[in-house]
């Protein structure tokens, strides 16, 4: 004997408590009155209790029935709210979506691609925190994000995007050049191209942990080690110092983008030339989430070239 109802059977004993008649709780629930007997009966049969017997014309609950009757609103109730909400979500009138990137996208990127949610999907709520691509992978794997934001550079072997910890896939949106930032008074100051080789005696100031292993590894190909004195993942501390002559610097394109040049620099493209990738990283399954896939596309729709980027080629993104 099986003692849990199921929802028909509750809708039935509901609608026979309101109704008083089968037929007329057919009706209101779009059954034909033999098919909802023969439910009736097997629910009864399941449950090994009577929920109705014959009364004159109609029929009305016994206790059982009753007791079923007592709690089918609150539980009809209650299941008719859940699917409203998942019908919401599935039609994205409702949900969450919770976001993770790095410093300069979050002057740039970030809040364009907030800004297009609010506006196609008002019901939608984003949640955003800013983090360096290890720190956003993390969040990622621990569940605390639904998408990642990232960058990673060529041939580096610490890229926390090789991890195969977690399974996340990864999928590249643009390239982003690499500048290179000299005082104004610098003797290569107006060059157009600089080659990192003619550098090796200048003081250099390192950026995140990434971008100060990208650094090591261009300086390596030109076979010097730089002198790092200063570091800061902060682009206007990085840009103030060179403009008051303390080093000189690699930036992305993103951190020029969002902020005004100050006095005293001068922007230039390094020899050997230099890119990093930006992608976005989700979990497996992830795109069969209503919010995090309308996310996706709003995001892969943005185009790049307002920053300086260059959209990465449409056959070569795919997932990694």
């Amino acid at each position: 004997m099986d003692t849990t109802p199921d929802l028909l059977s509750l809708r039935i004993v509901r609608a026979i408590a309101e109704h008083g008649t089968i037929s007329e709780a057919a009706r209101v629930l779009g059954y034909s009155q033999p098919a909802l007997s023969q439910h009736l009966t097997r629910a009864q049969s399941r449950l090994g209790l009577a929920l109705v017997v014959r009364s004159g014309r109609g029929v009305r609950l016994t206790e059982a029935g009753r007791a079923l009757a007592s709690h089918a609103v609150t539980v009809l109730n209650a299941v008719d709210a859940a699917s409203a909400e998942l019908a919401e979500l599935a039609g994205l009138s409702n949900g969450t979506v919770r976001i993770a990137a790095f410093p300069t996208a979050s002057s740039t990127l970030v809040p364009r691609l907030i800004r297009q949610l609010r506006q196609q999907h008002p019901n939608l709520t984003v949640n955003y925190v800013e983090a360096e691509p290890p720190q956003a992978l993390q969040l990622l794997r621990d569940g605390s994000v639904d998408l990642a934001i990232t960058f990673s550079y060529p041939e580096d072997r610490a890229d926390p995007h090789l991890s195969t910890d977690g399974g996340h896939t990864t999928v590249p949106l643009f390239t982003e050049p690499v500048v290179l930032v000299l005082p104004d008074t610098h003797p290569l100051a107006n060059a157009d191209s600089v080659s990192l080789a003619d550098l090796t005696d200048d003081a250099w100031i390192a950026g995140c942990a990434l971008c100060r292993g990208h650094l090591l590894a261009l300086c390596n190909i030109e076979g010097f080690a730089p002198e790092i004195g200063l570091e800061t993942d902060n682009a206007l501390a990085v840009l103030s110092f060179v403009s008051r002559g303390l080093g000189v610097a690699l930036l992305p394109q993103l951190a020029l983008s969002s902020l005004t040049l100050p006095e005293g620099v001068s922007i230039h493209a390094p020899q050997p030339s230099s890119e990093r990738t930006i992608q976005y990283v989700i979990q497996p399954g992830a795109t069969r989430i209503p919010s995090v896939a309308t996310t996706i596309a709003t995001l892969t729709a943005l185009g790049g070239d307002v920053w300086g980027l260059k959209d990465y080629p449409e056959r070569e993104r795919t997932a990694r």
